[in-house]
């Protein structure tokens, strides 16, 4: 055997060393918060696009991309409407302009997790380094072009992370190791070959500062998840002394109950990531899964979006129900302004989870997946039978919660092995009935709300026969 050929064995050992059991925080975490912040916080503009993985034409999307982190990408697209709008606003302004103006004067990161731990959040992910390059700590080799030494002259990872932990959240830590307009500068993005290919930066020594930023990330802040995103250079992807694999042990060995996600080209993952509607064969895997998605079309603050782009508290709760159901978690993201403010709408939709959470939060954890042909029999009629409603289940050891936007409906079709003559309705003021077919289930006068008005969804337990 070849001296190439052991070492590549050695090494596929190493990879295959890698993988754990999920740590039991995890597997119990419902809900995490994500928060994207930075200098395009200043503009805080993108299109109204749609959701990810709605578009088919990838040029399309990045031309008129929804996201506005993107921004330094998208006003680099020729005729794009950010790029005609930015030169209307701003003239000749560099990207870099926006990082001297940020001034993040009303931040309090101990009301912010206030806030994300009465939503129900189990953890909270900050974005440290996006696609533009500025890290949000006095990251190594970055000389001035981060938030200690320009714009907000704060350690804005420091901040977050002490009062994420001193809530009782577990602290998450995004980085970008597939881009770095800055220091691996491309032309701009206009394909999905492009952000996965041709733009993407592969060389070992962008492999190598992408190192030694994530190291510094754990050795500082202590991070429970590190969450990379689009890739990691591909001379990295290996076990030298700068290689992502060394990365990954050093993590573990400093964080033995830290996860990372998927986002490095197939080479390790402790949980697979979906994106609103895009990559959701992740969540059909077997594999624990996450979604990830705003409260809005954009994760970065896009003062262009309103109620009719922003997620109301009950439609977040729907949407966070749905995907514990299938055995998911949800990252939901807010995109704080640059003052450090959280946009009323956003603000408001992280409240309605909380009024939820105050009473059903429990249901959320420790959840079984009810069967796929079982959770597919189940459906919800209004009283007159003519209109179908949203309901889902929650399958647990001793009981399946049946949660459901109800005034007054019946649940039909509901899976076998549990006594519904024994259901309890959680939901102040509302009533529930067995008729031996279906659950009966009515609101009530004043059911919970949320700030649109929308009644938050109810929720009838019934113990196993």
């Amino acid at each position: 055997m070849s001296v190439e050929h052991r070492e590549t064995l050695d090494e596929s050992a190493r990879w295959g060393a890698l993988a754990r059991p999920t740590p039991q925080w995890f597997q119990d975490a419902p809900l995490g918060i994500f928060v994207h912040w930075g200098p395009y916080s200043v503009p805080a503009w993108a299109e109204d696009h749609g959701e990810l993985g709605v578009e088919d034409d990838w040029e399309a999307w990045f031309t008129h991309n929804s996201y506005a982190e993107w921004y330094f990408n998208t006003i680099r697209i020729p005729g794009s409407p950010a790029a005609r709008r930015h030169k209307d606003l701003y003239g000749a302004a560099p990207y870099d302009a926006f990082l001297d103006a940020w001034d993040p004067d009303a931040w309090d990161p101990s009301e912010w997790m206030r806030l994300f731990h009465r939503a129900g959040a189990c953890y909270a992910v900050l974005t440290t380094k996006h696609h533009d390059g500025v890290t949000l700590w006095d990251a190594p080799e970055t000389g001035t072009r981060n938030t200690v030494r320009r714009g907000p002259r704060i350690d804005l990872v420091a901040g977050f992370a002490d009062a994420a932990r001193a809530q009782g959240l577990r602290v998450g830590l995004y980085y970008s190791g597939g881009l770095d307009w800055h220091y691996r500068p491309a032309r701009p993005i206009l394909s999905e070959d492009d952000c996965k290919d041709r733009c993407r930066p592969k060389d070992a020594d962008y492999a190598r500062y992408c190192f030694v930023h994530v190291r510094d990330l754990i050795d500082r802040y202590a991070p429970d998840v590190v969450w990379n995103d689009i890739d990691w250079p591909d001379e990295g992807k290996n076990f030298g002394p700068y290689g992502l694999g060394t990365l990954f042990e050093y993590f573990y060995a400093a964080r033995p109950e830290g996860v990372t996600n998927d986002r490095y080209g197939g080479v390790h993952a402790d949980y697979l990531t979906s994106e609103y509607q895009h990559m959701g064969d992740s969540e059909t895997s077997g594999t624990p899964w996450e979604n990830c998605r705003g409260v809005g079309l954009s994760f970065g603050y896009n003062r262009a979006e309103g109620d009719h782009q922003y997620l109301s508290g009950a439609g977040a709760v729907r949407h966070l129900v749905d995907v514990v159901s299938r055995g998911g978690r949800l990252l939901l993201n807010v995109g704080p302004k640059a003052d450090g403010t959280i946009p009323r709408e956003q603000r408001e939709c992280l409240e309605g989870l909380g009024e939820w959470n105050d009473l059903y939060g429990p249901e959320l954890v420790g959840v079984r997946p009810v069967s796929s042909e079982a959770a597919g029999a189940t459906r919800a009629l209004s009283a007159s039978g003519s209109d179908e409603a949203w309901v889902r289940l929650l399958g647990h050891g001793d009981h399946v919660a049946v949660v459901a936007d109800a005034s007054d409906l019946q649940v039909l079709g509901l899976p076998s092995g549990f006594d519904y003559s024994r259901s309890t309705i959680l939901t102040p003021g509302a009533a529930c009935s067995w008729d031996g077919q279906g659950l009966h289930l009515q609101a009530g006068e004043n059911p919970p709300r949320d700030a649109r008005g929308e009644t938050l969804p109810v929720v009838v337990t019934a113990p196993r026969a």
